[in-house]
């Protein structure tokens, strides 16, 4: 096999041009949602490209993935170091929040349990001080950026 057809190799050419799209954006994309926004920007690239692409950005702590409330993977950009996330159900809104009691915690479940922890992720969603200020929350809102 040719070094151009193996799907690594395609990955990697194309990193800097999914990673340049990031560094533009200020909200959460999905691997559709940067697929179309790539293409319009006349580069040729696969669907499949942008999505191992991603996950490589991901595994290197480059992005963070959250899941939406219908269930839908969407990256952004990601400050450095461990952090979770509130993530607001009526506006979208994301705060990044470094959690030293919850980690005390995990440690302590873990231990209790006789588990090694290799990773873990919290999100947590409801409703950002804005929204509670609001008489109505406005309707709960996806992650992405508009299209």
């Amino acid at each position: 096999m040719a070094t151009t057809d193996n799907p690594a190799v395609r990955a990697a050419r194309k990193r800097p041009l999914v990673e340049s799209l990031f560094a533009e954006q200020t909200g959460f994309l999905s691997a559709q949602q940067a697929y179309d926004q790539l293409r319009a920007k006349a580069v040729a690239i696969s669907l499949p490209t942008v999505y191992r692409t991603l996950q490589a950005m991901a595994e290197a702590g480059q992005l963070d993935v959250v899941q939406t409330d219908t269930h839908e993977t969407v990256y952004r950009r990601c400050a450095p170091g461990h952090h979770h996330h509130l993530i607001c159900t009526g506006c979208g809104s994301v705060t990044e929040v470094a959690g030293a009691a919850v980690e005390g915690w995990i440690a302590d479940i873990a231990q209790a349990n006789g588990f090694a922890v290799s990773d873990h992720r919290i999100e947590i969603y409801g409703l950002c001080a804005s929204c509670q200020a609001n008489a109505e929350a406005p309707p709960a809102a996806s992650l992405t950026a508009p299209a």
